[in-house]
């Protein structure tokens, strides 16, 4: 009765191991009964061969030692037969290899270990071949509905509007482009008259209202002025103001200076005239009167002065040079041209009013206390095309700001001076303080040539865009849409985890 139940319980691998003369120590694995008795197989796959998924098989397996037997049903468990001898019919290496394989049957703990290094390696190698040799792809789900067909194709389509209208042909995706490199010159003409008491009649040129004569991209251009002439250094009372005006000497503090003061004071209050009594100072006399200025402008005809700008660039990606003074201008009409947006956009003489005019303010106004101006060069060139039509812009705008309820300290204006000697030997000077307009010339341009790299970019990023449709198709069909659950059914395919249902069928 006990031999009939150790031959129901043994594996049909053992039972045809020891039939062929290959006997070993039968190892236990209780955990793996149950598992044998009943296998766990994943919903949806085929069901597994009756081989024993767990076997454990070690060196002692093939060279006689007995593979994993199956675990016996309920009842008592028979004892392990002893390890037999080999057999009659081996030869005696084969005898002798199988008394070894038998031997290392003994020792469970090397077969086992050994045992579970190979399954590593073949896992190690299953993974690879898998990582080499297949492919996952996604599944595709065709949703046959005229709501989200019509509405996939709209986003597409304005996608594809963006790319190609935008990126491609309003910002010329497929150009690689370049930054300017400029260089600017001026040269004003115009002749001014007037006639003053304090200077009498005069005549103005370039050399007088110009200054300085050179500037970087800039000119200044004198159109109103408080004149002091004949100062010498000396001894003056101080014009009268908060902290100058003073009833005896103990209100004047002497070597004392002040922000706004024009000398050092001595300590002494002196007559300013009739009226008023100031600390006196000593500084270039008389000192500067600036309450009032002039108006209107003192040289109100530099209105008609005229201005040349020669400009040079360069863009150095694609070696391209040109300058505003195109190839077609000749000298004659380079004598007799002004700047007109319509009829002469080209040429590179602006008459100093007409500047002011387009940049939507008053020259006269301007003059009077100065201002800065800005003449914007644009260099913007495609190359693709000819060279020829790469032409400058020009555009003005007043850049001081000019706010009429927050009139402090408007305009432009600074003071120079123009030294001489009288006929003593004596150091003179006349102190000019100078209102005018700075133009300040500003440059800029983009210029652009196809390039296979920025097209292939943007066509790359312009069909990563195409899959936004996909996305919010997706979004609406799953969440927003009354047949949701259904097409959520049909879109997922859920799969049970293998090693998941594994471990609980070994804990049962």
């Amino acid at each position: 009765m006990l031999s009939r139940l150790v031959s129901k319980s043994r594996d049909p691998l053992t039972s045809a191991s020891e039939s062929a003369g290959m006997t070993g120590v039968s190892h236990r694995a209780r955990p793996l009964a149950r598992l044998w008795k009943k296998s766990f197989v994943p919903k949806g796959e085929a069901t597994p061969s009756p081989r024993v998924p767990g076997s454990l098989e070690g060196p002692g397996s093939r060279q006689g030692g007995g593979a994993l037997p199956r675990a016996p049903g309920p009842g008592p468990r028979p004892p392990a037969p002893p390890p037999s001898g080999p057999s009659p019919a081996m030869t005696a290496p084969q005898a002798g290899r199988a008394g070894r394989g038998s031997e290392r049957g003994l020792r469970p703990g090397r077969a086992l270990g050994r045992g579970a290094g190979g399954a590593a390696m073949a896992g190690c190698c299953a993974a690879l071949a898998a990582f080499l040799f297949e492919y996952d792809t996604p599944r595709i789900v065709l949703i046959r509905s005229r709501k989200v067909g019509l509405m996939n194709r709209a986003v597409q389509l304005l996608i594809l509007a963006y790319v190609i209208g935008w990126v491609f042909v309003w910002e010329k995706g497929y150009q690689e482009t370049d930054s300017v490199v400029s260089s600017v010159t001026t040269k004003v003409k115009g002749v001014a008259v007037t006639n003053t008491s304090e200077l009498g009649f005069r005549i103005w040129d370039v050399a007088d209202y110009v200054i300085p004569a050179q500037e970087e991209n800039s000119l200044f251009i004198m159109t109103n002025m408080i004149l002091t002439v004949n100062q010498t250094q000396g001894l003056c009372p101080e014009i009268p103001d908060s902290t100058s005006v003073c009833e005896s000497d103990a209100s004047c503090t002497a070597g004392s200076a002040g922000t706004h003061s024009n000398g050092v004071s001595t300590g002494r209050c002196v007559p300013f005239n009739g009226s008023v009594k100031t600390c006196e100072v000593a500084a270039w006399c008389p000192v500067e009167d600036d309450a009032h200025v002039p108006q209107p402008a003192f040289l109100k005809a530099a209105e008609n002065f005229t201005l040349l700008v020669k400009n040079n660039i360069w863009y150095p990606k694609f070696n391209f040079s040109k300058r505003n003074i195109l190839p077609n201008i000749t000298t004659a009409y380079l004598k007799s041209c002004t700047y007109d947006a319509k009829t002469d956009p080209f040429c590179p003489i602006f008459r100093l009013g007409k500047i002011v005019e387009n940049a939507g303010h008053s020259f006269q106004d301007m003059a009077v206390e100065g201002g800065i101006m800005g003449i914007q060069v644009n260099w913007d060139c495609n190359l693709d095309r000819a060279a020829s039509l790469c032409l400058p812009r020009y555009s003005f705008r007043r850049l001081d700001t000019r706010d009429i309820d927050h009139n402090v300290s408007p305009g432009y204006n600074f003071r120079f001076a123009k030294y001489y000697k009288d006929l003593a030997g004596n150091e003179q000077r006349t102190l000019i303080k100078a209102y005018g307009i700075r133009f300040d010339i500003i440059v800029f341009g983009k210029a652009g040539k196809f390039d296979v790299i920025p097209t292939m970019i943007n066509i790359g990023s312009g069909l990563a865009l195409l899959g936004m449709a996909t996305v919010l198709c997706d979004v609406i069909v799953l969440h927003c849409m009354k047949k949701r659950l259904y097409y959520r059914e049909k879109k997922y395919k859920c799969v049970e985890d293998y090693e998941q249902g594994l471990a609980g069928e070994l804990d049962q």
